[in-house]
């Protein structure tokens, strides 16, 4: 009963966090570019208005439309409990694993996405096409990514994945790590809609992704999509820290080692979300077509982690 407890402690406090994430990366990025910018808080106050304003549906939307916010939202929550954020026991401490974990993230999308055909709305479907163009990408990368670290690890359960690295320091030094790496931080930065695949702060319809398969969204249910993406942006960046950098995280239950994984976690948040800061305030957006390019060479790296993995084994 404990560990349950403890999932769930770790799960509503990475839900808590998810916000201030997204304001802290948007406060940095104003500061760096000689503005004040918003507080890094701003995000609560949007999600506590849109929760307090009326949902407009449109007439042509069906149930799928109403749904996916909750499907979106339940399934980033859903991952987090599966992802080691603070607690990483050595032992089997979550039910899921890695293709757990990568499926529950496409469950979403594509709910996303059909929820953004489902309005009729020229830019939804534009957005919706596109989404599943960068998804075919990222998704098998994602889980080479990791499968290069459960080669080593014996295991696709990340904690087991966690304990390993923990127990032999060296391997995040490894090329197979280091690729693994560098393709995830790429297809975190496509999967999340930030630079230099989509621009999280326009809506210009030429070039939007994300933005438009929600265009259609206002209210409460705004809010539940805004809230499951900052819980993803979350979820992608605790993969990449706790997976190829454990060090702090908790492999007990003692207070101590809990209040240490917490601040650990919040700092290795901080850094990945200022390196995503300051990457978006240094390079433009691609253009549509050269998207794909970008995702083969992060998939590249990922199959090359892989074989680096398996011939150093």
């Amino acid at each position: 009963m404990i560990r349950y407890l403890a999932i769930l402690a770790q799960t509503l406090a990475a839900v808590a966090l998810a916000p201030a994430l997204v304001g802290f990366i948007r406060w940095l990025k104003a500061r760096l570019q000689g503005r004040t910018g918003a507080a890094p808080w701003q995000p609560y106050y949007e999600i506590r208005k849109l929760f307090g304003k009326e949902a407009v549906v449109s007439h042509t939307a069906s149930w799928l439309f109403k749904a996916t916010p909750f499907m979106v939202f339940g399934t980033s929550v859903a991952v987090a409990s599966l992802v080691p954020l603070i607690l990483a026991p050595s032992d089997s401490f979550v039910i899921g694993d890695l293709f757990a974990v990568v499926y529950l993230l496409l469950l979403g999308t594509f709910f996303l996405a059909l929820a953004g055909l489902d309005t009729g709305s020229p830019f939804g479907g534009m957005g919706a096409s596109r989404e599943m163009t960068v998804v075919a990408l990222t998704e098998p990368t994602v889980a080479l990514s990791i499968v290069a670290l459960a080669l080593n690890a014996g295991s696709t359960n990340l904690s087991q994945i966690v304990a390993r690295t923990i127990a032999e320091p060296s391997m995040a030094l490894g090329p197979g790590h280091l690729l693994a790496f560098a393709a995830l931080f790429i297809v975190t930065l496509a999967e999340n809609g930030r630079l230099p695949v989509d621009n999280p702060s326009t809506h210009l319809e030429l070039t939007m992704i994300h933005e438009a398969m929600v265009l259609e969204y206002s209210g409460p249910y705004l809010a539940l999509v805004e809230w499951g993406a900052a819980l993803k942006l979350l979820v992608f960046l605790a993969l990449a820290a706790n997976l190829f950098m454990p060090w702090g995280i908790a492999v007990s239950l003692a207070p101590a080692a809990v209040l240490m994984g917490l601040v650990s976690f919040i700092v290795k948040l901080a850094v990945l979300a200022a390196a995503i800061a300051v990457l978006e305030t240094r390079v433009a957006k691609l253009r549509l077509f050269r998207v794909p390019e970008l995702l083969s060479a992060s998939f590249v790296l990922a199959l090359l982690a892989v074989m680096s993995t398996f011939l150093a084994r």
